[in-house]
């Protein structure tokens, strides 16, 4: 191993205390010594997904908070109802490292041949947390080497949703659909899915909020874009599902009717190709899987579809597992390969990891806004 001169390193965490309380603060870690199939990571750039969010605040109430500390040491306090309390108990009291994904430069390695050939290398990392850090130990096979010219914020965003976007449409494969759709669509992961669909010639259905994101998504090349503030939203839906056969759907609000929605209109697509009457549905399976919570209400939805349906969850992690390493090394190689085309992210601001704890800065990140993706670079402190 090269010995790298940083003892310790800032990280930012996340601690849920029993009293109900949530704390934000930048902790000085020392840096572990490295496993021989380990290597040291100097953290450039790290994006700040959704599911980096849900891990950072917990079910605390963000408008709530208060800020104390210093300048460079800042620690965010805010409250967590009561209620919630009861689903954090595996994780009260203690202080968590938050991040999921990032990139930057190997400085030091472990003595395995595989660790020792990332050295001085520009890589990307899926970290599983902890990413929000200055330097970030981590097993070689969980970092892709970025193609010659690429920069940690060119491969922050390699894995989450770049995965994601490719899992679903494998999982449509894999399960026999030919079509999918996807809600939240104008979303970073949403844009991403539809350079993957049109490139590989899939039908995609993208269903969003707002006129001017259905606006970004033509602009980009989206055929079907319906808007659930259209009141021809249901009608929109149909026709769109019906001219492109789709029949399983990713849903990231995960709450509200939406879900129950898309199935409905599935159901009444098929009907409109159905040879005859059945008082029990389409025999055609359709599928709507929960991967996101974007709507912390019920799920609701009145059975309107048939009795061939399912909805249920869908994560990243998971499936990576069920495919196996192999396929899921695939997926990471084309990642690699159109890292600059299909799946580049943009990002509204870069922040250190104090102002990442700024409280207007929190207050724009957490609303997990379209075109408001930000990126941490841990190296600025």
């Amino acid at each position: 191993m090269t010995d790298p001169t940083p003892r310790t390193a800032l990280q930012l965490r996340s601690l849920v205390k029993r009293s109900g309380e949530l704390e934000l603060s930048l902790a000085e870690v020392a840096i572990p010594e490295l496993a021989p199939n380990e290597v040291l990571l100097r953290v450039e750039a790290a994006p700040i997904n959704p599911s980096d969010l849900g891990l950072l605040f917990s079910a605390a109430d963000m408008v709530s908070a208060i800020a104390s500390g210093s300048a460079d040491r800042p620690v965010v306090t805010a409250r967590i109802p009561e209620a919630a309390l009861k689903g954090l108990a595996a994780r009260l009291d203690v202080s968590m490292p938050v991040g999921n994904e990032g990139a930057g430069v190997v400085v030091a390695t472990g003595s395995a041949q595989a660790a020792a050939a990332l050295l001085g290398k520009t890589v990307a990392a899926l970290g599983g947390g902890a990413m929000y850090s200055q330097y970030r130990a981590i097993a070689a096979d969980q970092c892709l080497p970025l193609p010659e010219g690429a920069t940690p914020t060119d491969g922050a965003s390699c894995f989450v949703n770049p995965l994601t976007a490719l899992g679903m449409v494998e999982t449509m494969r894999r399960e026999g659909h030919m079509a999918l759709v996807h809600t939240a669509a104008a979303s970073n992961l949403g844009q991403i899915l539809n350079r993957i669909c049109l490139k590989d010639g899939v039908a995609l259905v993208n269903v969003v909020r707002k006129p001017e994101q259905e606006a970004l998504l033509r602009s980009i090349g989206a055929t079907h874009v319906c808007s659930t503030s259209s009141p021809a939203f249901l009608h929109d839906l149909t026709k769109a599902l019906a001219a492109t056969g789709a029949t399983i759907a990713f849903d990231a609000t995960g709450g509200g009717r939406l879900g129950g929605q898309i199935l409905s209109c599935m159901e009444a697509a098929l009907n409109r190709s159905a040879k005859e009457y059945s008082r029990y549905g389409s025999t055609t399976h359709k599928q709507v899987y929960l991967y996101g919570g974007l709507d912390t209400s019920p799920t609701e939805f009145v059975r309107n579809f048939g009795m061939a349906w399912s909805m249920g969850g869908w994560l990243l992690f998971p499936f990576l597992q069920k495919i196996g390493p192999q396929a899921t090394q695939a997926l990471k190689q084309r990642v690699a390969a159109e890292l600059k085309t299909t799946f580049a992210s943009r990002y509204s601001r870069t922040v250190s990891l104090a102002e990442a704890l700024r409280l207007e800065t929190i207050a724009v990140y957490g609303q997990r806004a379209t075109g408001e993706k930000f990126l941490i670079d841990p190296s600025r402190g």
